[in-house]
């Protein structure tokens, strides 16, 4: 994959979406951003990162204990909303960059924590992404990581991630738990916790936020007849009363990067 390429997909994607994510974002975000601050512990008090920001919920939440974050996306939009976020909450504590995030601007050692939240599945190289967010980190410091896990079953993770880029092309690969959790393990991140959960999705509102209504009709046409011919994709894709629905799994993971 070009790494460039797949870069400027993403900010055109995104910039796009920016409106009708910071919608969703806000609305599904409030549990996430707990338990972001629960991941994070004493070093949530510190100098922290937040790696594909978008628009700022998780951003906001952390600020409120730390001593200064730095909140980083490649979308200009994204940052944006972010910084209207921050600004409204009145935080002062907070710095906001642009750049890539698998060749982070940022010097060795530089922060206490790093957080990243659905964000794995759109890098072009999740390892590097990965790697950079353990060479930024000081000793002892602590990363939490959240992203939509795709199934261990190589075909319903197949099929999961082709939905997915369908719907948005930015997206690159959701991984199955296990390996998202050895390519943080790989980075290495020790003392690796995990917590997983379902989130329920509303086939509309997933469909509407990447805001183009062109695409959407022909992905609704598509997911309605897999869930017909049972097809579930790992998502627990089905009809109800009439109704596509399925869910997201996400997954929590806290690392530290060794003394």
């Amino acid at each position: 994959m070009d790494t460039m390429d797949h870069l400027k997909r993403v900010t055109d994607e995104f910039g796009r979406q920016a409106q009708t994510f910071d919608n969703w974002a806000e609305k599904a975000d409030d549990q996430v951003a707990t338990r972001f601050r629960t991941a994070l512990g004493d070093a949530g008090r510190g100098n922290l990162l937040d790696v594909a920001c978008g628009p700022g919920v998780v951003t906001a939440a952390i600020a409120l204990a730390a001593a200064s974050v730095v909140a980083f996306d490649a979308t200009e939009e994204m940052l944006e909303k972010a910084k209207a976020r921050c600004a409204k909450a009145g935080l002062t504590n907070v710095e906001f960059r642009s750049g890539d995030a698998e060749n982070l601007p940022f010097d060795d050692a530089q922060f206490d924590g790093v957080v990243t939240r659905l964000a794995v599945h759109h890098f072009a190289e999740p390892q590097r992404a990965l790697d950079e967010m353990f060479r930024i980190l000081r000793r002892g410091g602590t990363a939490a990581i959240v992203d939509v896990v795709s199934s261990e079953d190589a075909a319903e993770s197949k099929l999961h991630n082709a939905i997915e880029r369908l719907r948005d092309p930015s997206h690159v690969r959701m991984l199955p738990a296990s390996e998202l959790d050895a390519c943080v393990n790989r980075a290495g991140f020790q003392d690796i916790e995990h917590t997983t959960w379902d989130m329920p999705r509303e086939l509309e509102e997933w469909l509407g936020i990447v805001n183009d209504p062109a695409r959407v009709e022909p992905i609704r046409t598509v997911i309605r007849t897999l869930a017909q011919a049972g097809r579930t994709a790992g998502t627990g894709l089905s009809i109800k009363n009439g109704e596509v629905v399925f869910f997201h799994r996400w997954r929590l993971l806290k690392a530290t990067k060794p003394r």
